[in-house]
């Protein structure tokens, strides 16, 4: 059974419709406004294995929070409902992923408890014209909606735009390894019986 969820969102600051498959293929169709997050929602994407399409606007010329919270709002919300109960999954996922001089790691619980551990000092505030500052709001609002314990951690490195590719490489990596089929798992991957 392919496991998939589509959301559509609109408020007064932004109208996202969003698709997402958890056994994809690795291909995207994304358009945020922000084309930075365009570029990393790739990333994570096609690391991933995921099938993900993206179709948002938002008050961008105010700045990019709005739009970048919403999209990691939906995206947690579909991964959660495209998971269904958990049955038969890894439940845990880690990456290390390398991006030249940049090292990120991910540790993916699946776990209904939320929480986001986010360790990153980023040496620029902007990567063109996208505020570093957003990275952690899209993190914490994916992990919250999508009910998932999310640690991030830049071991070191000194261009943010590696940096924070590395992120989304290892994010993608670290989901695609917990949200995997273990065929020894027969049930709910946990002593408590649900997640």
């Amino acid at each position: 059974m392919e496991r998939f969820a589509s959301v559509e969102r609109k408020t007064n600051e932004t109208d996202i419709s969003l698709r997402f498959g958890v056994d994809g293929e690795g291909n995207s169709s994304i358009e945020t406004g922000v084309p930075f997050m365009t570029h990393m929602l790739d990333l994570f994407t096609k690391h991933g294995k995921f099938d993900l399409t993206v179709d948002a606007k938002g008050d961008t010329e105010v700045d990019d929070h709005h739009t970048t919270e919403d999209i990691g709002i939906c995206l947690g919300q579909t991964l959660l409902e495209a998971l269904g109960d958990k049955r038969g999954i890894k439940r845990y996922g880690n990456a290390f992923v390398p991006m030249d001089e940049a090292l990120a790691q991910v540790v993916i619980d699946l776990s209904n408890r939320p929480h986001l551990e986010f360790r990153a000092e980023f040496p620029s505030q902007k990567v063109g014209t996208f505020d570093t500052e957003l990275v952690h709001e899209f993190l914490w609002k994916f992990a919250l909606e999508a009910r998932m314990n999310l640690h991030v951690i830049v071991h070191y490195g000194h261009n943010t735009h590696h940096m924070i590719e590395a992120v989304f490489k290892a994010l993608g990596r670290a989901l695609d390894e917990a949200t995997s089929i273990d065929p020894r798992e027969k049930g709910i991957p946990s002593t408590k019986g649900l997640l």
